[in-house]
């Protein structure tokens, strides 16, 4: 048991170090721009799309999903021999402290981004079958208003049901009671989302919520 408290602690600090690479905030920095100042002032991929373009809103999607993965591999490295049996739990850690790094960067003053790219990443690495889901039901909300931060609370949710159903029904691979763990560590997730997204909840209910842009405000 203390091996494991251990193990999960590690994990979280492992996927941490890496959550705290901004790449949004850095690859601004390298255009003389911080997108703290600009827009929503938020570090994550929208902003960075509406205040430098798609290209590098892309890209900064691309990096911040990769380094959630980084974290998870990191922690598959380490564990993946003396914790074979709870692995996929530490792994589901690990992407747990790249969103809180992500969120919280101490050296920002714990003020970061909203973490639904590193969610993407974490769904990519350790929950593939259930990104089908997430991204339609993403594409279809902001498809159809053009908000994003309404597209990433639905998918968040989306994917914590989906955990929790598929888990009961016994499709979710997972050690000896970890299973319950894993779903409420991925229902965790899903409402740190929905909070870190309170003001942009305020504004849909309000009517004055930011809509998807694809050009610069640079352009």
């Amino acid at each position: 048991m203390t091996n494991m408290i251990v193990a999960r602690l590690v994990s979280i600090l492992i996927g941490y170090v890496f959550g705290m690479f901004l790449s949004g905030f850095f690859i601004g920095k390298a255009k003389d721009v911080d997108i703290r100042k600009q827009g929503s002032g938020n570090i994550g991929t929208t902003n960075t799309m509406r205040i430098l373009g798609i290209r590098v809103g892309a890209i900064t999607l691309l990096l911040d999903c990769l380094k959630c993965i980084a974290g998870i591999a990191v922690v598959w490295a380490v564990f993946q021999e003396s914790q074979p049996e709870h692995i996929r739990l530490l792994m589901l850690y690990g992407a747990l402290g790249a969103i809180l790094g992500h969120d919280f960067p101490v050296f920002m003053k714990f003020k970061g981004g909203k973490g639904i790219a590193c969610s993407f990443g974490m769904m990519i690495a350790l929950y593939p079958q259930f990104l089908p889901v997430c991204v339609l039901v993403f594409a279809i909300a902001v498809g159809l208003t053009r908000f994003v931060s309404l597209g990433s609370i639905l998918a968040a949710v989306a994917l914590a049901v989906q955990v929790i159903v598929v888990g009961n029904m016994g499709y979710l691979s997972y050690g000896p009671g970890d299973l319950l763990e894993a779903q409420i560590i991925t229902c965790v997730m899903a409402v740190l989302a929905i909070y870190l997204h309170k003001s942009n909840i305020k504004r849909l209910l309000a009517g004055n919520e930011n809509k998807l842009s694809f050009k610069s405000k640079r352009d």
